[in-house]
């Protein structure tokens, strides 16, 4: 069976939902980018890309229809290549990259290119939510249906996880991505993009246009400190989310480009890691944010390794009361976990976060001279992704 690597890797900066500077940048936009800058990394052509696949969380309105196939035909791609979007909530673009490297190793796909996109500054507003409920379900396994924040509070109060917890280890987050922001860490990823943004004037609620260059992520906030943190009101009343210790709404796009490792070694191509597996694994919907500890297990016992055999983890910080209990029930050590900060830091674009951690964690990989990493994610409707990478 061919072995799928995975060559080079790109992103947009991200930026902040509503308030932020792609604001009114829908999906084709911020992926068709991207396409020829990945490719120019590894000196492939257009035309020699067979397929691109995007994961996206709701693929809807401004990131609706087949994105992957629009933005490709918009970056020049030649109609003989191919698009697919893929939807597993908050880990599309995870699953994208499995489903890419699976094309290769599985159907003889030379080179793909996988990835994620999410607006949810253009389509959260405006989803369809028309007849989204199933009677059943609500009846029987209502937590399917339970807003990310409550099954988030509902992990923090069964386990015991303090808000003190939550919120010092969000603080770290903080701290790490502002430490890698001012060391350049991001620099290799990160595509410089301008966008067109729209700014509404608080006082006379006028709405103008400013032509805007991004080049790091917006959320960052370096100047977080904990008495900040715990003044922040929790969302429900009397329990544990808040602002400061939750992901941060984003948009943004990444890409990676994928071939077989015989196509690689023909072309004499760098390649930054090997995509050894995928494993998912469910659990109870109203505690969704734990789903990384039974998908992580199943990986590992597939490829005959253990948590201590893992040099990197990017476990993404949808927040931070799933993120602390999840590390501490495998017993990932906290200095291989999310090294440069996570989704509470960084962003969370639904469908681009899991694109965006296999891109970082490789980078991350060849500075450290690791051998093994893992990128893992709880997803919405109790479940758990997680994806092996052997780093070269």
């Amino acid at each position: 069976m061919n072995e799928a690597v995975i060559v080079a890797t790109c992103r947009t900066p991200i930026g902040k939902a509503q308030r932020g500077a792609f604001n009114d940048t829908a999906g084709v936009d911020l992926v068709a980018p991207l396409l020829p800058e990945v490719m120019s990394r590894a000196k492939v052509e257009a035309g020699d890309v067979e397929e691109v696949v995007l994961g996206c969380g709701y693929p809807e309105g401004a990131t609706g229809g087949n994105v992957a196939r629009a933005a490709a035909l918009r970056a020049g791609f030649p109609v003989s290549s191919t698009g697919a979007m893929v939807s597993r909530f908050c880990a599309s673009g995870l699953e994208a990259v499995a489903y890419a490297a699976r094309r290769i190793m599985v159907d003889g796909v030379p080179v793909s290119i996988a990835g994620g996109v999410e607006s949810i500054s253009l389509v959260g507003p405006n989803a369809n939510k028309n007849r989204l409920r199933n009677e059943w379900l609500e009846q029987n396994i209502p937590g399917i249906y339970m807003p990310m924040i409550e099954t988030a509070d509902n992990v923090a109060a069964r386990y015991g996880i303090s808000r003190e917890q939550q919120d010092e280890y969000s603080l770290e987050s903080q701290r790490r991505t502002a430490t890698a922001q001012q060391a350049g860490i991001f620099r290799d990823e990160i595509v410089a993009t301008e966008a067109i943004k729209l700014v509404t004037d608080k006082e006379t609620g006028e709405v103008r246009k400013e032509t805007v260059r991004l080049t790091l992520d917006e959320g960052n906030r370096p100047d977080t400190n904990l008495e900040g943190l715990a003044k922040l009101k929790p969302v429900r009343e009397g329990q544990f989310i808040t602002a400061g210790n939750a992901s941060q709404l984003s948009d943004g796009a990444s890409v990676n480009l994928l071939m077989s490792s015989k196509e690689a070694e023909k072309r004499g191509l760098d390649v930054l890691g090997v995509f050894r597996g995928f494993a998912s694994a469910g659990c109870q919907p109203d505690e969704m944010g734990i789903g990384p500890v039974f998908a992580i297990p199943r990986l590992l016992e597939r490829h005959g390794l253990t948590v201590d055999d893992i040099d990197l983890w990017e476990l993404n910080e949808a927040f931070a009361s799933q993120v602390v209990y999840c590390r501490d029930k495998i017993g990932i050590p906290s200095e291989r976990l999310n090294v440069n900060g996570g989704a509470i830091s960084i962003g969370h674009p639904f469908g681009m976060s899991g694109s965006r951690m296999v891109g970082h964690i490789l980078l991350e990989g060849r500075r450290r001279r690791a051998k093994y990493g893992v990128v893992t994610m709880c997803v919405a409707g109790g479940m758990g992704c997680a994806a092996l990478i052997e780093f070269q």
